[in-house]
This record gives structure tokens, C-alpha cells and sequence, in this order.
């Protein structure tokens, strides 16, 4: 993904195209190969179904978009393309950046070691590498808001510095016990969402053995077209936002987050204070100066990474039964045709994570995966009907 909020700050990332309607994400024409210098960096979570399974995925998640978080903090830069995986994240950023990012890497992996219990494993993988094996790592924006900007991935890069890293190499290991990252902004104060159409389905589509990109991008045409015959084309997030609780499920997470042991407290705080102002403000339609909360949930809604491309077609989206089925029979006729392996999960909701760098900026990014496992599970799937 791609937060922005005016120019982009490298000549890159300002030469992107732009488009304004999703369906173009499939055709390869419309993204720009990342310069030779540049890596990817790249992390997951070791055994997030296990987590999934004993009902962690809010945590898998906040795991995940912690590395976005730590690096673009890092490197002080809001302009980098990356995109969320639901229990990991791919960043890509100039070679200038590499002692920098390896830090943050570092960092981070110890974090969610010693405050969220779980393993993340991490890999720095240069362009050159990948461009070696015949691959590409091809960037496009998708204009979601007025205020933000999604980068989408293709080329099949990404995938192989997925695999590369699971395969223990180009590793970065944990920084030394203590060490922390700067998580400014990361935040998960949000009920999960509840579907309001039938069930919330988390999708990945890939290209399929027959190496037939075209048939591909009409694949992807039709699941888009499919979902666009639903409610904002299947959008989870109410029109004027999320839900949240009072205290929010999210707090001690976020509290580990901004603060180390013996000092949650004041964060704990804090937040609760910030959540009781905007409630009354909300519900009594007041502003707090600049900020207005109905605005700021309806930004919300709005700034949902709840569909992408990234080497391949990714949605979690709330469908009605019938757009459930009609999307699965579409998949599997694609795939016995060998033009994609995919892999679906359903589940009742959804769940968001969220960078906000301030609420006063509508550039506030939100990222969607499915409550009950979502794209990890949707993967694990995939991953069990694809011959190895």
C-alpha cells in the first residue's frame, strides 16, 4: 500500500501512474518497474495458523502491520509503496535505505517476540536478485480516496522474496533483547465488523500453471465485476464507519505498541481519554477543533485496503450468498483451465488495523483482513492444492 499526502517525496514513487478504478489493477500495462537499486523487504508471521487457531488473529494482524509501521517510521518516509498480508507485510525502498530498514526489521521482530508472543521472520531481498531469476517487481497506484493512495504489486517478484525468505534466506535476525521500534500511529481500536450482506470472504487469486496472463486479467475482471454487484462493491466497512467498544478490545495491544513494561499505563490513559472525547463529540455531533469524528469514520471507511493486487488479485469483501458461490464456481473454473490457483476463506466478520500519523490529516490508512483467519487462511488453502 501507499500513503500519501501530497507529493510523493522520491522521483519514483511521483512518476506512478494513477488510476482511478480498480478493475485496472489487473492489466500489467499500468504499473512501472521499480528501479535497480531498490529491495524489497519482507515479513511473516512462522505458524500464524496455529495463532489463528487459538484465536489470536487480531494480534497476527497488529504483528503484520507493525512492520509497516516500523519501517516507514524509520526511514521517515510515508511515500513507500508496500501492501499488508493479513500475519505480514512487503515494503519496498531505495538501496540507500538498507541500514536503516535492517534496523527497523530488527527491531520489530524482537518486539513481537518479547510483547505479542509470536515469531516474525524477515528478509531484505534487492531488485537485482529477483530480475536475476526472469521476475520483476512492477508498481501501480490505485487512487482509493481523496486522501490516499494504494500502491499494487505485479511482476511475481514479491512471491519469490516470499518464498526465498521461508526458505531462510537473504535473513535479517532479531535485534538484541530490549530493543524496540518506533510503532508512532499503529493503532487497532476497532469492533471487529459484522457482515451486513451474508458472510465476509477473504480471497487470493493467482496466476495459474498455464502462465496465461491474459485469461488472468479477465479472471480478475470478472471477480471484480461480480463483487460490484454488491453494496459499494462489497465493501465491509459501513459507509460511515466502523463500530468501537468502550474499553476497546485493542487497548493493551496498542499500549505495548507506544510504551515498554511499567509505563502502559499512561498510554492506557490516554487513549481511553481520546476514545470517551471523540464518543461524546460523535454522538452529540460536536468538533473538537479541526477534527470532526463523523468525518473521520466516514475517512475511515473510505481509506480500507480492502482489495489489492499484489502479484495477484487479494479482496476481503462482504457478499451475499449467492455472489459468494457465483465468485468460487468462477475460481475453480479457472483454475481446472490452469489460469489460477487460488485459495477462499469465509467467515461472519472482518477486522481493521490502522496507521494513523495524526487524526487532525485525512491520510490515515486502515488495513482489512477477515476476523476468523482471513488471508492467511485463505492462503493456507491455496498452498494445499499447489503441487510443490
Amino acid at each position: 500500500m501507499l500513503m500519501e499526502t501530497a507529493a510523493a517525496s522520491d522521483p519514483f514513487v511521483a512518476s506512478l501512474p494513477v488510476f482511478a478504478k480498480f478493475e485496472s489493477a489487473a492489466y500489467i500495462d499500468n504499473y512501472r518497474p521499480l528501479p535497480d537499486g531498490w529491495a524489497l523487504a519482507t515479513a511473516d508471521i512462522v505458524g500464524s495458523t496455529k495463532a489463528i487457531e487459538a484465536g489470536r488473529y487480531k494480534t497476527v494482524n497488529m504483528a503484520g502491520a507493525s512492520v509497516i509501521s516500523a519501517l516507514l517510521n524509520a526511514l521517515g518516509r510515508q511515500d513507500l509503496p508496500f501492501v499488508f498480508g493479513g500475519d505480514g507485510a512487503l515494503v519496498a525502498f531505495p538501496g540507500s535505505a538498507l541500514e536503516v530498514t535492517r534496523n527497523a526489521l530488527a527491531a520489530v521482530q524482537r518486539w513481537v517476540a518479547d510483547e505479542l508472543d509470536l515469531t516474525l521472520r524477515a528478509a531484505i531481498v534487492p531488485i537485482k536478485d529477483i530480475r536475476a531469476q526472469g521476475l520483476d517487481v512492477r508498481v501501480a497506484r490505485f487512487q482509493a480516496s481523496e486522501a490516499v493512495l494504494f500502491a499494487m504489486f505485479a511482476g511475481g517478484g514479491g512471491s519469490w522474496a516470499e518464498t526465498e525468505m521461508k526458505a531462510g534466506r537473504y535473513r535479517i535476525d532479531p535485534a538484541p533483547a530490549g530493543a524496540r521500534p518506533d510503532l508512532t500511529g499503529l493503532s487497532c481500536r476497532w469492533n471487529p465488523i459484522e457482515a451486513r450482506h451474508g458472510e465476509i470472504v477473504s480471497i487470493i487469486a493467482v496466476p495459474g500453471p498455464s502462465r496465461d496472463l491474459r485469461g488472468f486479467q479477465f479472471l480478475a475482471s470478472d471477480i471484480i465485476a461480480l463483487t460490484g454487484s454488491q453494496e459499494r462493491d462489497g465493501h465491509p466497512v459501513p459507509l460511515n464507519g466502523p463500530s468501537y467498544s468502550f474499553p476497546p478490545a485493542g487497548l493493551d495491544i496498542e499500549a505495548r505498541a507506544m510504551a515498554p513494561a511499567g509505563w502502559r499505563w499512561l498510554p492506557k490513559l490516554w487513549i481511553l481519554f481520546l476514545m470517551t472525547l471523540t464518543a461524546v463529540s460523535d454522538r452529540y455531533g460536536w468538533t473538537i477543533g479541526s477534527f470532526d469524528p463523523k468525518i473521520y469514520k466516514r475517512d475511515v471507511a473510505s481509506n480500507s485496503d480492502f482489495r489489492k493486487f499484489d502479484d495477484g488479485l487479494k479482496m476481503t469483501v462482504d457478499v451475499d450468498a449467492d455472489v459468494s458461490q457465483r465468485i468460487e464456481n468462477r475460481l475453480k473454473q479457472a483454475e481446472e483451465a490452469g489460469i489460477c490457483n487460488y485459495g477462499l476463506h469465509r467467515q461472519k466478520s472482518a477486522l481493521m488495523t490502522c496507521l494513523v500519523a495524526s487524526p487532525l490529516q485525512r491520510d490515515h490508512l486502515h488495513f482489512i483482513d477477515g476476523a476468523a483467519g482471513g488471508y492467511a487462511m485463505a492462503a493456507a488453502n491455496l498452498k494445499a492444492k499447489v503441487p510443490v
